[in-house]
């Protein structure tokens, strides 16, 4: 997948991502449709982190959480 241009296809895929890779109980209340296009570099951001590591400690994964949490729009 191309994530070089913003878009809410590729906002969607990444948020999907995320929430797999972080295994988020929560993760059906995160809806990737919730998250705008407007905000792509910082999801990116977030999608990079995730990505490049195997496991994460119960505090990176709340922090990870409460960043994307405030990515979320109103």
């Amino acid at each position: 997948m191309d994530l070089t241009h913003p878009t809410q296809e590729n906002v969607e895929y990444m948020i999907e991502v995320i929430k797999t890779k972080l295994k988020m109980a929560t993760a059906a209340a995160m809806q990737a449709s919730s998250f705008s296009v407007n905000r792509y570099e910082d999801i990116q951001e977030l999608y990079d982190i995730v990505v490049s590591k195997q496991n994460f400690s119960i505090s990176e994964i709340e922090a990870l959480v409460s960043e994307l949490g405030k990515l979320r729009n109103a």
